[in-house]
């Protein structure tokens, strides 16, 4: 191994310890969240312009008009999810990949939805290489949820409705919970925890967040 190769490989470390301290530093402190962040290379999921800030708290552009969401975020939405491992996880809105791909490492399968073909096709071709086979990944209008599939022990939704999704709601086990931005589009979005209880569901507001909107029907790449 060469002296140069020595210091790539350095970077590459204090790159990581600086990704995981970021994450720490804004309320990712659950080990198991950290141990699945830590094993999912956020460079893999961003191309073109933008992969040189992979490992920047930031959301950042993808394709189809979408955003990979800012670490911190996926962070605190997959702690606020509580995943353990013989769950079954629905997530709306496929994006990268990148949220399923840290979910892959916490729940027993994943199911992943979204309305552009592009992006459903890019992500699977990424699971395949990342040897993730617990995840499904689905072309579909994800406000409707995978009824097929149902019921799911926790749902995560990474685009903004005005409201929770009742087809959602109704796909949630019992002792389930469902995490999603509620909101207008164009204003701050309320990060919220909904929990399926015996009587009906709580619901819980956890932080303001930005996120692109929930839109109806497919994509038309």
């Amino acid at each position: 191994m060469s002296d140069g190769d020595e210091g790539t490989e350095e970077t590459e470390a204090e790159r990581k310890m600086r990704f995981l301290y970021a994450l720490r530093s804004r309320g990712v402190t659950d080990a198991r969240v950290l141990g699945a962040m830590e094993k999912v290379d956020r460079g893999a999921f961003v191309t073109g312009l933008f992969a040189e800030r992979a490992y920047e708290d930031m959301p950042l552009p993808i394709a189809c008009g979408q955003t990979i969401s800012q670490p911190s975020i996926v962070g605190l939405m997959t702690l606020a999810l509580d995943v353990q491992p013989r769950h079954t996880v629905l997530e709306v809105g496929t994006g990268s990949g990148y949220q399923a791909a840290v979910l892959s490492h916490l729940a027993r399968r994943v199911y992943t939805v979204d309305r552009h073909r592009r992006l459903v096709r890019e992500a699977e071709a990424l699971f395949r290489r990342l040897d993730l086979t617990n995840i499904t990944a689905m072309v579909g209008d994800g406000s409707f949820g995978l009824p097929d599939q149902a019921p799911f022990d926790r749902i995560i939704v990474t685009a903004a409705a005005e409201d929770p999704p009742g087809p959602l709601l109704a796909q949630l086990r019992p002792g389930g919970i469902m995490v999603l931005p509620v909101g207008q589009s164009d204003t701050v979005q309320s990060l919220i925890k909904v929990t399926r209880g015996a009587e009906g569901y709580d619901y819980e507001e956890l932080r303001p967040v930005r996120f692109v909107p929930l839109v109806e029907g497919l994509g038309q790449d």
